[in-house]
């Protein structure tokens, strides 16, 4: 079976179970969600109930309600329409909204009575328990006029209940035009007390306290109110059958249509990238896939045409390096073999200056093969690296004295800044190829009378050392293939003053091997600079030192 079909039948599959289980949860689950639904809005009731009473307990006035309305009905999505008793419409959350009132629900409304339940303190009625309810009548009534003076004017207030159930207000602004009537005498606190007589009879104590309380507090309480909630003929949500099963069936095609797409989407690319890696296999080299988007497949393509890059570029490098080697060694070989064919022939005297002079370009091709011998070890990771503890100060003052004779025939000086001694662990040897090949080259490029500078200084964790000359400097387009295989920035120099062209591909590798690196700059006419980067070993405490 085709890759195809497997994932259209496995996205058949899963779709079918998909749909078929969530039909069966979404039905299943559809009473309960609304027997849910019906618990918070009996919630949202006693939000918006116990709200609005609190609000007029608070402020002894139904005036500025609306706001608590508004947001009442923004928090719970509710339409509350709130009247009094005789049926003055106070506040419409349809009407607040901006919109056309609707028609109200034809459920009951719900009562708030914004009077405080008095707490007594229980027992038959005596002297003490009418001072502590005719006392509670005056605070309230007291209280009442002053938070509806506050809450026309304006002002900022709090109220809290006392022990009996009183509000008690605090205002929270500096100053108020309402007057506080806090200790002042209630007129009415006689009749107060006398009203209390009927509580002598046999009615329960608490329910004819709180009678005769509502009924002399009934002129400055605010009026209680009866709250509709809904539009008429509104039905609570539900989820039908029918509904559930069409959306289910929706679902699978949906899923079905997406896993076409998807197994299309995702086997084309496969297909052409399953071309492309035959016709690379077959050595099309320059064969690449086309590449659109950002997504995982888009991913692989490039990653595919980076592969087919690399294996093109290796391939390039490695007919360049076989024809660069044929170059390098074709002509001196053809010397050697021309003037031994004469020697053989009699042709030509074998004087010692002959000789000589065979001897030394027998061994400058040997130095060639074994710098290519030493790049291959070095760019396949086996090259052997005897390391200790090296000195760099010491190690290049010995380079320095090892060509200090080439300096001196040339003309140009050759010095060392090393103010500090600073230590690395390397291969000394390996070291000193790399820093004589640098002087060697820096020594050709500087004409007589000028200089070259071995400089060594550390950088926190760091060893550097720089090899600075006063040569011709090399070209800005040269600098990034100097450190190519048989590359030299003039190629017309010859091999007795030019190098193979390898010292510098060996030092980088070596460089590198000691996880450090090689940077070069130079300007035309002023000089050259390179500088090498390597990890200096930690300092350790000597004795004589603090």
């Amino acid at each position: 079976m085709s890759f195809r079909l497997r994932v259209f039948g496995l996205l058949l599959l899963l779709a079918l179970v998909a749909t078929g289980a969530t039909a069966w949860l979404t039905l299943r689950q559809a009473n309960r969600q609304v027997q849910e639904s019906v618990t918070a809005g009996r919630q949202e009731v006693a939000r918006i109930t116990g709200t609005l009473r609190e609000y007029g307990l608070a402020h002894g006035t139904w005036d500025g309600a609306s706001s608590t309305v508004r947001k009442l009905s923004k928090d719970t999505g509710q339409r509350i329409r709130v009247t009094t008793e005789t049926g003055v419409v106070l506040a419409d959350s349809d009407v607040l909204a901006g919109r056309e009132p609707r028609a109200v629900s034809s459920q009951p409304p719900v009562l708030v009575d914004p009077r405080p339940a008095l707490r007594s303190p229980g027992g038959p009625v005596t002297l003490g328990t009418r001072k502590i309810t005719t006392t509670a009548i005056a605070r309230y009534r007291a209280a009442v006029s002053y938070a509806s003076c506050l809450t026309r004017a304006g002002d900022e207030f709090t109220a809290r209940t006392d022990e009996n159930g009183i509000p008690r207000i605090s205002v929270t602004a500096r100053q108020s035009h309402c007057q506080d009537p806090k200790g002042n005498p209630d007129p009415l606190t006689r009749k107060d007390f006398e009203a209390l007589d009927v509580c002598d009879s046999g009615e329960p104590f608490d329910a004819c306290l709180q009678k005769v309380f509502n009924e002399r507090i009934s002129a400055v309480a605010p009026p209680r109110l009866e709250i509709r909630l809904g539009v008429q003929d509104e039905s609570p949500s539900g989820l039908a059958a029918a509904p559930t099963v069409a959306v289910a069936a929706g679902v699978a095609l949906a899923a079905v249509i997406g896993g076409l797409l998807l197994s299309r989407a995702v086997l084309r690319p496969v297909r052409a990238m399953t071309l492309a890696a035959k016709e690379l296999g077959e050595g099309d080299l320059g064969r690449r896939v086309p590449v659109s988007g950002r997504d995982e497949i888009a991913q692989l393509g490039g990653a595919f045409n980076r592969m087919a890059a690399s294996i093109q570029a290796g391939e390039e490098r490695q007919r360049r390096l076989t024809g660069d080697i044929a170059h390098e060694l074709r002509t001196p070989l053809a010397n050697l073999r021309g003037y031994l064919e004469a020697l053989r022939d009699g042709v030509v005297e074998p004087t010692p200056e002959l000789l000589d002079s065979l001897h030394e370009e027998a061994l400058l091709q040997q130095r060639i093969v074994d710098d290519l011998q030493d790049l291959a070890l070095a760019e396949a990771g086996v090259l052997t690296y005897h390391s200790a503890d090296v000195e760099l100060r010491e190690l290049l003052e010995a380079g320095r004295t090892a060509h200090r004779a080439q300096a001196e025939a040339a003309g140009v000086s050759l010095e060392l800044e090393a103010p500090i001694p600073v230590r690395v662990l390397a291969d000394p040897d390996r070291l000193r190829q790399v820093f004589g090949n640098l002087v060697g080259n820096a020594l050709r490029a500087t004409s007589p009378g000028g200089a070259v500078t071995l400089a060594l200084v550390r950088r926190g964790e760091l060893a550097t050392v720089e090899v600075r000359d006063t040569g011709t400097g090399i070209p800005a387009e040269d600098l990034p293939h100097l450190f190519d295989r048989f590359w030299r920035a003039d190629a017309a120099r010859g091999r007795a003053t030019g190098g193979s062209g390898l010292g510098l591909s060996i030092a980088r590798q070596i460089v590198a091997d000691h996880r450090g690196t090689v940077d070069v700059r130079s300007a035309l006419g002023v000089g050259t600079v390179f500088t090498v980067t390597l990890p200096a070993a930690p300092e350790q405490v000597r004795p004589g030192r603090p």
